[in-house]
């Protein structure tokens, strides 16, 4: 049974995701909160296993909670999946920096929505490695970040940032290994390496990583 947490501050949303959560087998909605801090607090005592997570809420928003809920040792493994109005929102890149397994837009449809909470209960990232790509970069551009190396990025060898970089670039694994010539299965093990290194919690995490340290051109 995968557990859920929803946090939104509109009531009507709360109702159609529980709704549409609790008729489906294999999900449950344990809990909901109308702000982030009741989010985090509901994180804390129910342990969900993914929390729906709207980015703006009054007080402590969802970015700010998606912070403490990774943060939190007792809920370091929920998995964040932000919802928001429009798909390039200027907070999504925050969101998926603090930990968030991804996005989805108020408009998805019921099946995608579904797909996407057993995606993320699974430990997978919700989005493929070019749409992250495409929103994380949009956002690094458009703001024009200044560069900000990880502070751990020289734990990484050479070969670890490279692959790092091609991760930011929107290759999978199997597309690494062709451009390194090398198995996909050293591809995994140097992609898997880098995120313990980096303490990033999936793919899409390791893919601001890789545009924050400067390692994708911009």
């Amino acid at each position: 049974m995968i557990r859920v947490l929803i946090a939104d501050d509109q009531e009507l949303v709360r109702l159609g995701l529980r709704t549409l959560l609790d008729s489906e087998d294999g999900l449950a909605v344990v809990g909901e909160a109308a702000d982030g801090l009741r989010a985090v607090e509901l994180a804390g005592e129910l342990r969900p296993d993914v929390v729906l997570m709207d980015i703006r809420m009054p007080g402590v928003d969802g970015i700010e909670a998606t912070r403490r809920i990774a943060a939190d040792p007792r809920t370091r493994d929920a998995r964040v999946v932000v919802l928001t109005t429009f798909e390039l929102d200027e907070y999504v890149f925050d969101a998926l920096r603090h930990g968030a397994s991804g996005f989805l837009t108020k408009d998805t449809k019921p099946a995608e929505l579904l797909r996407a909470i057993r995606v993320v209960a699974a430990g997978e990232a919700l989005l493929s490695p070019s749409v992250t790509r495409r929103v994380v970069g949009e956002f690094a551009h458009r703001t024009r970040r200044p560069t900000r190396p990880h502070p751990r990025l020289g734990s990484l060898t050479d070969r670890e940032r490279e692959i790092v970089g091609l991760v930011g670039e929107g290759l999978s694994n199997d597309e690494i290994a062709g451009r390194l010539v090398v198995s996909p299965a050293t591809a995994r093990t140097h992609v898997s390496r880098a995120m313990v290194k980096l303490g990033a919690r999936d793919r899409a995490q390791l893919v601001v990583f890789a545009y924050q340290s400067g390692l994708v051109e911009q």
